[in-house]
């Protein structure tokens, strides 16, 4: 059978570029195929048809019941990390049972609940830096979106367990942070435990470590529920399916891992992206405190939710800088056409977000960071999908987004910042996601509102 477009390159650079620099590996086939490319890569089955045209996606998503299916198979390369209780990875009835289980965390009357702490998080995070002293965005964004984990999802806020999980569960990512070592998780054959100083094996222990804290603070809510706790664990604990049955505690320590991890890494990602962008365009940026400031010194959290431009800012971030570089892949399920090619049965699919974000034809200029973009039009969730789509888009959107904009927010109106290396921004491999190559190096330049005493304090000596 002839795929679509099957790119010319060797299979075994293909896949070392996939490994290195899936970007440029993206970049440079859709300067040759721009809708739809068959590549050779390490994922998914070795041979995967990649779509980038907005009516291909479409097909695709609004038949993945039937003609396309996600198949959560191929994403057993996340079990080592996840579990396979992960609705990454379930299929069929046990996916739609356990993604039913977890929605309910994210609905709106629940995001309300977190607003304040994800502010007050942010405010704490920033009180910690001094002036004119370079730090890098992505540390302190992770440092937020851990402790919104730990508070948010797992509901700690202090004591031995929450210590004990702020440093392991950094320390479990750690075999994600480079091209080269996420290639452990791509290449099974790397996957050997030689001792704790081995990378695979430090991984096994550092996970074992996490697990059991997990398992430890499960048990122990397990014997005291709370039905009037509104973190995501003490919710999940009380979650019942259509049968009445509860989750086990290894579905909650899957579910849990995959919530963690995905937002954890990605949001931090996507918020020091974010604080790049905004601080390289003067304008955006007065143009976004200006709306910020309209809501005074101590705005309700929903409300900077709903800000119009802050919203189209952070659709741009999202854009120019997706840490999702594709949908979750699809299945052909019967031969169909796609695109005006024949695919049969088999073929795996996957929906390009990145290159999609990047079509000219969608997005003039869409090197250019334009939030006004999100403005002038509304884009189908074919055109624009930082979160996946179908029945498998991202379960932390909600999340992830109202984080998104709720941090932004709080250091733009706190805080008077710059780019310490003006170089172009391009991202690079981090795991299965993308994220900055340099992690945003800036600086506090000054303040703009009276908040923050513990910095002042820092700075007299106190």
């Amino acid at each position: 059978m002839q795929l679509p477009n099957p790119l010319k390159t060797p299979s075994l650079l293909q896949k070392l570029q996939w490994i290195t620099d899936p970007v440029s590996y993206m970049e440079n086939a859709a300067q040759q195929y721009p809708d739809i490319f068959t590549g050779r890569i390490i994922a998914f089955g070795d041979t995967v048809v990649f779509v980038n045209h907005p009516q291909g996606i479409q097909e695709i998503l609004t038949n993945d019941r039937k003609k396309f299916v996600a198949a959560g198979e191929l994403n057993k390369i996340t079990e080592p990390w996840l579990g396979k209780n992960s609705v990454l990875i379930l299929d069929g009835s046990r996916h739609k049972q356990q993604r039913q289980l977890i929605m309910p965390s994210f609905h709106g009357e629940r995001m309300q609940s977190y607003g304040q702490q994800i502010r007050n998080i942010t405010e704490n995070a920033f009180s910690q830096l001094l002036l004119n002293q370079p730090f890098l965005a992505r540390n302190i964004t992770q440092e937020i979106s851990l402790q919104v984990m730990l508070q948010i999802v797992l509901g700690l806020y202090g004591g031995e367990r929450f210590q004990k999980l702020k440093h392991s569960l950094p320390l479990l990512l750690n075999l994600s942070h480079s091209p080269i070592t996420s290639s452990f998780f791509l290449l099974p054959f790397l996957q050997q435990d030689l001792g704790a100083w081995s990378p695979w094996g430090k991984f096994l222990r550092d996970r074992e470590t996490t697990d059991q804290l997990f398992y430890a603070e499960i048990a122990e809510r397990r014997q005291q529920p709370n039905s009037e706790c509104v973190d995501i664990l003490s919710l999940l604990i009380l979650a019942q399916d259509e049968t009445g049955q509860f989750m086990t505690d290894h579905e909650l320590r899957d579910q849990l891992m995959t919530l963690i991890i995905g937002a954890y890494e990605t949001t931090a990602s996507v918020i020091a992206s974010g604080l790049y962008w905004i601080h390289q365009k003067p304008l955006v940026r007065e143009k976004l405190l200006q709306e910020v400031d309209t809501l005074g010194d101590s705005p309700d959290p929903m409300s900077i939710y709903r800000l119009p431009y802050l919203t189209a800012v952070c659709n741009e971030i999202l854009r120019v800088s997706p840490v999702l570089p594709f949908c979750f892949p699809r299945v052909v399920q019967e031969p169909v056409k796609l695109l005006g090619h024949s695919l049969e049965p088999g073929t795996v699919l996957l929906p390009s977000i990145y290159l999609t974000h990047q079509r000219e034809d969608l997005y003039p200029q869409p090197k250019e960071f334009r939030p006004e973009r999100f403005l002038e039009r509304q884009f189908s969730p074919y055109e624009f999908l930082p979160f996946g789509g179908g029945v498998r888009r991202c379960i932390g959107e909600a999340l992830g987004l109202f984080q998104m904009k709720l941090v932004l927010a709080t250091i733009l109106s706190r805080y008077q910042l710059a780019v310490v290396n003006q170089q172009p921004e391009r991202p690079q491999r981090r795991g299965f996601t993308l994220a900055s190559a340099s992690g945003v190096k800036m600086v506090i330049t000054g303040r703009r509102r009276e908040a923050q005493e513990p910095l002042v304090n820092k700075l007299i000596g106190i």
